[in-house]
């Protein structure tokens, strides 16, 4: 089998999880002609299964991802906006994650899958039922928590007053009218109250900024954080200065919040994938940002959440060996999930 053939393949079996009926349409977008073989591949699916598929391609007019966040090209096309809005499913090759457009398009129904990792991951991550059913037990519990709290052996020590924002669940596919998914995932999150973070963040030292550097932290950094806000950014190398500095360059106050939080549950997610991988092919940091029993911290806007924070600021940090409560129940121990319904058979300590 070519690798054009794996790829249609793998991709008719992502639309079958999103329930891709044959009466429905299929939107692929891209943006300035990139990433032609997997719109073509998706389109070809979409046809297999018999649906209707087409692409919107967006000239580049801004410089939006991970570093720029919110930030899109398809602000300035009114037009593909409103066809978007037509189709059943958008497939999302451009990357409109914290944007008013993204919100626009699910807001009228479109379901919209993000997929932004190379194939060799796309490969290794498939979603499954079970790793839904998983990620939903969560959902579950944090819908109703009052407080999250996390602390590490590295000095980790931060509460999260919880139960003004939904919760985000990703499990890698889409199948219910106007839901985002990110294809590969494997996680949940939520927002606290905007004023209702207190405590430390220790971002140790083997821990991944996944955004916006995709690197292994070389030395430990503190965050003291105060109703909702970075205060200082500590630390004895060069990574605390080297924080600073980036959120610094934003001149952004809201670039100091703290946004989303939650905890990884896809036991195919490998911590050393940065080791593993060549750098042109690392991909956006879904392993990390998914790693069965990690922490995801992160940093500046809400807007996905239904918060009013639209920085562009924004920094994806998953933390290994934490332990987390919702409440009083304990979720995470020192990377161990404990819950039986979130646990994996013959998955235990993080790494394994």
């Amino acid at each position: 089998m070519s690798q054009i053939q794996e790829m249609i393949s793998l991709f008719r079996h992502e639309l079958e999880l999103c329930n891709l009926k044959p009466q429905e349409t299929l939107a692929v977008l891209t943006e300035g002609g990139e990433r032609s073989e997997f719109a073509d591949a998706f389109i070809a699916a979409a046809e297999e299964i018999g649906a209707t598929a087409f692409r919107i391609d967006v000239a580049k007019a801004t410089e939006g991802g991970l570093e720029n966040a919110g930030q899109t090209s398809l602000a300035a096309d009114r037009r593909a906006i409103e066809k978007l809005k037509e189709a059943n499913i958008v497939i999302d090759l451009m990357f409109l994650l914290f944007s008013k457009e993204q919100i626009e398009i699910t807001d009228s129904g479109t379901r919209m899958l993000l997929v932004m990792e190379p194939f060799d991951v796309l490969k290794r991550l498939v979603p499954s039922e079970d790793q839904r059913s998983r990620v939903e037990a969560g959902e579950r519990r944090l819908e109703k928590a009052k407080e999250m709290r996390i602390i590490s052996e590295a000095g980790t020590d931060v509460t999260y007053r919880l139960g003004k924002f939904p919760v985000l669940t990703e499990y890698g596919y889409t199948d219910k009218p106007g839901r985002w998914d990110h294809w590969p995932s494997g996680f949940l999150a939520t927002s606290a109250f905007e004023d209702g973070v207190n405590g430390v963040v220790v971002i140790d030292k083997g821990d991944i900024i996944a955004q916006p550097f995709m690197e292994y932290m070389q030395d430990p950094i503190t965050l003291i954080i105060k109703d909702g806000y970075i205060k200082s950014i500590e630390g004895p190398g060069d990574s605390a200065k080297r924080i600073s500095d980036y959120i610094a360059s934003f001149n952004d106050p809201d670039a100091y919040a703290i946004s989303h939080i939650g905890w990884g549950l896809n036991e195919l997610a490998r911590w050393d994938y940065l080791d593993k991988a060549e750098p042109e092919i690392r991909g956006w940091g879904m392993d990390a940002r998914s790693f069965y029993g990690n922490v995801l911290f992160s940093t500046g806007p809400n807007v996905e959440l239904g918060g009013t924070n639209n920085t562009p600021c924004h920094l994806d940090i998953p933390l290994k060996g934490c332990t987390l409560w919702l409440d009083d129940e304990l979720i995470v121990e020192r990377g161990v999930v404990i819950p039986k319904d979130m646990q994996v058979s013959g998955v235990g300590a993080q790494g394994i």
